[in-house]
């Protein structure tokens, strides 16, 4: 997943993440400060300051007895509109990946980031065009691996994956890397939590000619989509255009190789078969 060019509109975030600048500059405190009494990262207030990362209610709670501003910072948040609880930036996104109890993601290009090698993201990012300087490139290789910690998560996510099966016979870059993104697919395909379908090429019909998608359902048990593209993305909130999103992912599992046949073409494709 890529960076995107985030929205200049201002939000209710925004106005929020500014009220909470203000107050906690009047208590004179630090980013930094405010962060250790919460148990937080000092990047977390930050993205809240920012209008980058929506301000939860049980936090703003927390945030009002702290500063001592009696309860306005949860009123804000009561009041924002419901089309704008979910912000449609990339970051945004990441956070709730890493919150979600369940994860379903197709996609039509390359392997998901969450299944990705080290080797194999580092391809993806040395191929973007302009490129990227040597060093923003490893800082994307770290974030990407980083964001695989959700695998290691405590309680589980439920975490089920698409993936074309032309993704898996591309001819570019090393054969050598491809063949490990392959077992480590495979090796993935082990775990009791982790659900992994290929679609086949030979397919007569195809529910998503349309493009890649991430469904995914918070700890509030809010379902949302986030569709990406070129210099574009965003993030569906609207329950009925999750819904139409859900019911064409049900379409493609229905399409797809069944798991134990998915498992044995992974098999064909490392000749362990």
């Amino acid at each position: 997943m890529h960076s995107a060019k985030k929205n200049k509109r201002i939000t209710s975030w925004h106005l929020i993440g500014a009220q909470l600048a203000t107050f906690r500059k009047a208590a004179r405190m630090t980013q930094a400060a405010l962060a250790d009494q919460c148990c937080v990262g000092e990047d977390t207030i930050a993205s809240i300051e920012q209008g980058r990362r929506p301000l939860q209610a049980d936090f703003a709670a927390q945030l009002d007895d702290l500063l001592g501003t009696k309860g306005v910072l949860q009123v804000a948040v009561s009041k924002v509109p419901q089309k704008e609880r979910f912000p449609a930036f990339v970051q945004d996104f990441v956070d709730y990946e890493q919150e979600a109890v369940t994860l379903l993601s197709y996609q039509n290009q390359v392997v998901p980031g969450l299944l990705q090698t080290e080797e194999y993201a580092r391809f993806l990012f040395s191929c973007l065009y302009p490129p990227l300087e040597e060093d923003e490139q490893e800082e994307w290789v770290a974030a990407r691996l980083d964001r695989q910690r959700l695998l290691e998560r405590r309680p589980r996510p439920m975490l089920h994956f698409l993936l074309e099966e032309s993704i898996l016979r591309s001819e570019i870059g090393d054969p050598t890397m491809l063949r490990e993104q392959i077992r480590h697919l495979r090796r993935s395909m082990e775990l009791p939590f982790l659900g992994l379908q290929i679609m086949p090429m030979k397919l007569p019909k195809h529910a998503a000619l349309d493009g890649p998608m991430v469904l995914l359902e918070t700890p509030d048990h809010d379902h949302l989509a986030y569709v990406e593209g070129q210099l574009t993305s965003y993030l569906h909130e609207d329950p009925d255009d999750v819904s139409v999103l859900q019911q064409k992912y049900g379409m493609l599992r229905s399409q797809a190789l069944s798991v134990e046949k998915s498992a044995r073409l992974l098999d064909e494709l490392l000749g362990e078969s």
